[in-house]
């Protein structure tokens, strides 16, 4: 009996799927932070049908294509997990589709265009890079701290808080993976 197209597999029914050995899977996991199977008691690994697509479009670009793994890791920095998973799938208007967006999204916006509130978004890489200055340690007169009743920190300082929960989430991965 087949499993549904939505079931959970296993390691070692996406191993034999995709032609690769079960040591290879768990290592792109220390490799590709998108892949993330769930982990049962005693460390059993079960992949959503995402993770298969995602790891089928990496199969893809390293055995296929022969990007390198920083390769592929860059790909995925810039185009994200859509765009492999069409890679990996053969779908081509997809691909071709998440590329013409890419494209449309680096040409530069006047700034009557910039949206509202951008400043503001702290997901993803800092949008500047932070002085050498900590919170505050090192700086000018005219940059005096936050007042109690202020509600924005600076752009250095914000710019350091994402840093540092970049930081904790790897120290948080990396703990999950020795338990």
């Amino acid at each position: 009996m087949d499993k549904s197209p939505d079931a959970f597999r296993t390691i070692s029914e996406v191993a034999e799927d995709l032609d690769l050995p079960q040591h290879v899977l768990r290592f792109w996991e220390t490799r590709f932070n998108q892949i993330k199977p769930m982990k049962r008691g005693g460390g059993r690994r079960y992949y959503r049908p995402q993770d298969v697509e995602l790891i089928k479009g990496i199969r893809h670009m390293l055995y296929d294509q022969g990007y390198t793994i920083k390769g592929v890791q860059k790909l995925l920095r810039e185009n994200g997990n859509h765009f492999l998973v069409a890679i990996g799938n053969g779908d081509m208007a997809a691909v071709e589709a998440i590329s013409q967006r890419r494209q449309a999204d680096q040409v530069p916006l006047t700034p009557a265009a910039q949206p509202r509130g951008m400043d503001d978004e702290l997901v993803g890489q800092p949008r500047v890079k932070p002085s050498r200055r900590f919170f505050g340690l090192g700086k000018g007169d005219e940059d005096g701290p936050v007042q109690p009743d202020a509600s924005k920190l600076s752009r250095d300082n914000r710019a350091l808080l994402q840093e540092a929960l970049f930081d904790l989430l790897e120290c948080k991965r990396l703990l999950d993976q020795v338990r």
